[in-house]
């Protein structure tokens, strides 16, 4: 797939930036190159092949569902700036 100059001002559109004439020829090339790629890997035969984490084979640690019951919220807002009510008191956001 090639992209060409309007492709790279929508795509430059859609993401907010913006961006000179001079570099979006640079652009579409660049965007081509990474879409070719990108159809190389679809190309690849992935049958029968696990989805993998790690290039190291691990399982991780279980460990039981347990729930607590919190109620100490002296202690969770111990290091806040600032607190009321046991809650984080924050600026106001909104006008």
């Amino acid at each position: 797939m090639s992209v060409d100059k309007d492709t790279v001002a929508k795509i430059a559109s859609l993401a907010r930036i913006r961006i000179d004439e001079t570099q979006s020829e640079a652009l579409a090339g660049e965007l081509s190159n990474i879409l070719g790629w990108i159809e190389q890997l679809s190309e690849l035969d992935t049958e029968g092949v696990e989805p993998m984490t790690s290039v190291v084979s691990m399982t991780l640690p279980l460990r039981e569902d347990e729930v607590t019951d919190g109620g100490y919220p002296d202690k969770v807002t111990a290091n806040a700036p600032e607190a009321a009510h046991g809650f984080y008191a924050v600026p106001k956001v909104v006008e």
